[in-house]
């Protein structure tokens, strides 16, 4: 498993960093044949009146973004909190997981990939930075981007789960639009969808 550290507005100390691996290798040893990857983001608050020292960790298992993210007055509680939260959600991405694994009906698809796709080798002959010009993104502005295979909401309210995010974007199943699934204040969740 790859793990990877960064630190925002603080020094990583080799002290830190370990602290900080053995808990997250701790939170994730059950699950080490689903999880690839693990980014952890350390950050201390620039405003020396608020004391919010937050701990957030990605972990790329099998394809699906698991994110968990806690704040405290103390980077290494936040550590340790985000560890537990982190396995919490494997723990139920994993129990989800092998309950559809195990429910009647299911079969295994095996995909093959197209001949033409295997001997079409790509021309590499022109460089691909030729005529183009080098420019900065907008600062203010933070693109990700991420592969969007069409779910139904059940699936995207799951998704939404495991990110700990506000709300979710997903390319709905029998439409094929994007929608976007949020949590509500007072509980439960809400979809927005694009109007005809």
């Amino acid at each position: 498993m790859k793990l990877l550290i960064h630190g925002r507005n603080l020094e990583l100390t080799a002290a830190l960093r370990e602290y900080t691996q053995s808990k997250i290798e701790k939170a994730i040893h059950h699950y080490e044949d689903m999880v690839q990857e693990a980014d952890i983001h350390l950050s201390v608050a620039r405003n020396p009146r608020v004391p919010q020292q937050t701990a957030e960790v990605t972990v790329f298992a099998n394809g699906t973004v698991i994110r968990a993210q806690e704040r405290s007055e103390n980077l290494y509680a936040s550590i340790d909190l985000v560890a537990n939260k982190l396995c919490r959600q494997l723990r139920r991405y994993k129990e989800r997981h092998s309950d559809h694994l195990h429910s009647s009906g299911h079969r295994s698809s095996s995909s093959k990939i197209p001949q033409s796709i295997i001997n079409n080798e790509p021309n590499l002959d022109h460089s691909l930075t030729e005529g183009k010009e080098v420019q900065l993104p907008n600062p203010g502005v933070r693109r990700k981007y991420f592969n969007m295979p069409p779910m139904n909401v059940e699936e995207a309210m799951h998704q939404l789960d495991l990110i700990d995010h506000d709300f979710y974007l997903f390319k709905e199943q029998e439409s094929g639009e994007l929608q976007v699934i949020y949590k509500r204040n007072h509980g439960g969740y809400g979809v927005i969808q694009a109007r005809e």
